[in-house]
């Protein structure tokens, strides 16, 4: 996952999102705000250890995904028919708090959702993505949001995950909602 030379220019306020993770069969997809500094860094979604983001979705998908190098992860969501992204595709913001975005420039999203044609549900990973993102959501695409992933975010790991499982679980098997 290459970033876009400007981001590595400055890197303490220029900040860019990652490629979208999709594949055209995917039905649910999560849409972050925009990586932190220790995601950058990493070059992966998700990669500070204390992001609930990877162990949330082990149990969700019944793998354990913290084991797996990060490309594996993805390959295990994608067969899952999950798929990532980020609200944001550019902004600054001085460290990685979703408060501190600014200047942000949005992601096509409404593009990517056209393009994925058996997409049923769009998760918002926290209030940031969802204030910035639901207005992009095309209106037959079911929206959620869910307590962000982000160790910032101090509500207990298993809240989290129930909030997320009750989401995202009925839209992994073929009975899903329509």
């Amino acid at each position: 996952m290459d970033q876009p030379s400007w981001a590595t220019h400055n890197r303490s306020m220029h900040k860019a999102s990652f490629s979208a993770i999709v594949q055209a069969d995917c039905r649910i997809l999560i849409l972050g705000s925009l990586p932190g500094d220790a995601s950058l860094n990493a070059g992966h979604y998700y990669a500070h250890p204390r992001n609930a983001f990877w162990p949330m979705m082990s149990q969700l998908i019944r793998t354990d995904l913290t084991a797996l190098p990060f490309d594996q992860r993805y390959e295990q969501l994608l067969a899952h028919r999950i798929g990532l992204w980020d609200v944001v595709a550019k902004a600054q913001r001085p460290g990685s708090l979703d408060t501190a975005i600014s200047a942000a420039q949005l992601n096509p999203l409404t593009d990517l959702c056209a393009e994925l044609t058996q997409l049923k549900l769009v998760v918002f990973n926290g209030k940031t993505a969802a204030k910035l993102g639901t207005s992009l959501m095309p209106g037959y695409i079911h929206q959620a949001t869910v307590p962000s992933s982000s160790p910032a975010h101090t509500l207990a790991l298993a809240e989290k995950t129930s909030q997320w499982l009750a989401q995202l679980s009925p839209y992994l098997n073929d009975d899903m909602p329509s």
